[in-house]
């Protein structure tokens, strides 16, 4: 059970979601001590435990998203399901869910008969397009907010098409605003009066506001942000460059001080000397030149070497890190990033580390994500189901 210690120790969430947002949002309450139940459908439960890299039939990401989770099935479509789940909802402090809106007003489980039977719930909300406007209905997964968001608009190369960034972002996203919500709905429980309220957060949203100066470039200037590839449009230099063994770099020399560093110790103090290039417009005029100088430098020189003449000068930067890179880093392991799990059969492996790291209260994996239903006896035995109607529930087919 939750280690007393922890930030969010106390706290009940409830967690009716699949795949990736709300399961992400209550991973987070878990690790930092809620006590967490994931309500799952008892044919076949969350899809996530099928996505992927499968070890002995179940993903190596429903260990990791569902560590500290307890299990119980549930079916929401019997009466006994859902008092069931209004059992564990009267003294829950937060519930998560992922469903389309109007999933749990159709199952008479909507935000007035919750409210009425727990005023001091919060009720994290996500969904594609959020609870209201003419598109709420509509289904929307991550990929959609981000494309409607913007992201994926200004995503790749200025040539090519639109491209994904390489993990589905904008579902974590939404599951970080809906525990930021959710954190900021008990502070506000906590000192006005005791009662919960709605966090709604919509996919598209979430990205959209991540979508730094967008809307008053275009408000004002008329400008379209578009794809740049590689580089950091109006801030020069800062991109990527190919090292002579094939290897990629991360370059951030865009600060004035370090723009100067970095040309000394490539042995280019014409440029560094150049009094046009000393400030961020000038050096972006001349963007062109200066990431072909660049590109020449990095091309002739291997990654171990590239690396160090950029330590050395103090330039922000880094390999682009692949997960073997991260697994051999030095930084990675002091900072902890790995931590030492066992699955289901005793194999040991390794899983992402905590984030945030508080120095007080910090959390930690207690158990990796369970088996289908496996704390459904205990939890129902919680609630006070005895022996007989946890059988009897079973055999209906409710969990």
């Amino acid at each position: 059970m939750p280690t007393p210690s922890k930030p969010l120790a106390g706290l009940k969430v409830i967690e009716l979601g699949t795949l990736i947002a709300g399961p992400f949002a209550s991973r987070i309450c878990a690790e930092f001590g809620a006590e967490v139940i994931k309500v799952e459908s008892p044919d076949g439960g969350d899809p996530l435990r099928k996505w992927r890299k499968l070890y002995e039939g179940t993903s190596l990401w429903w260990f990791v998203q569902a560590r500290n989770k307890q299990s119980l099935t549930l079916n929401l479509k019997h009466a006994e399901g859902r008092e069931v789940l209004k059992r564990l909802l009267a003294d829950a402090d937060i519930l998560i869910e992922n469903f389309r809106p109007g999933v749990l007003e159709k199952l008479g489980l909507g935000w007035d008969v919750l409210h009425a039977l727990n005023p001091r719930l919060v009720m994290v909300r996500l969904s594609g397009f959020g609870q209201t406007g003419p598109m709420k209905d509509q289904p929307g997964f991550g990929a959609v907010g981000e494309s409607m968001g913007g992201l994926r608009y200004i995503t790749g190369f200025e040539d090519r098409p639109p491209v994904r960034t390489g993990i589905s972002i904008g579902d974590s996203i939404a599951a970080l605003w809906g525990v930021i919500g959710a954190l900021m709905a008990l502070r506000h429980r906590e000192v006005n009066g005791g009662e919960g309220q709605v966090v709604d957060v919509a996919l598209y949203e979430a990205i959209f506001a991540m979508m730094e100066s967008m809307v008053p470039e275009f408000d004002v200037f008329g400008f379209i942000r578009e794809r740049t590839g590689n580089i950091m449009p109006g801030i020069t230099p800062s991109s990527i460059h190919t090292t002579a063994d094939g290897r990629h770099v991360q370059i951030g020399a865009n600060g004035d001080a370090i723009f100067k560093r970095f040309m000394q110790a490539i042995g280019r103090d014409d440029l560094a000397d150049d009094a046009s290039l000393a400030s961020n417009d000038g050096r972006d005029a001349r963007r062109d030149e200066l990431y072909g100088v660049i590109d020449r430098w990095a091309n002739s020189l291997p990654l171990d070497h590239v690396m160090q003449v950029l330590t050395d000068a103090e330039v922000p930067a880094s390999r682009i890190f692949s997960a073997e890179d991260m697994f051999n880093d030095p930084q990675y392991l002091a900072r902890e990033m790995f931590l030492q799990a066992k699955l289901p059969d005793g194999k040991p492996f390794k899983m992402p580390g905590i984030v945030p790291k508080l120095s007080d209260t910090p959390g930690s994996t207690e158990w990796v994500g369970p088996a289908l239903g496996e704390h459904t006896d205990s939890v129902l035995a919680r609630l006070g189901y005895d022996t007989a109607a946890i059988a009897s529930l079973r055999q209906a087919g409710t969990v």
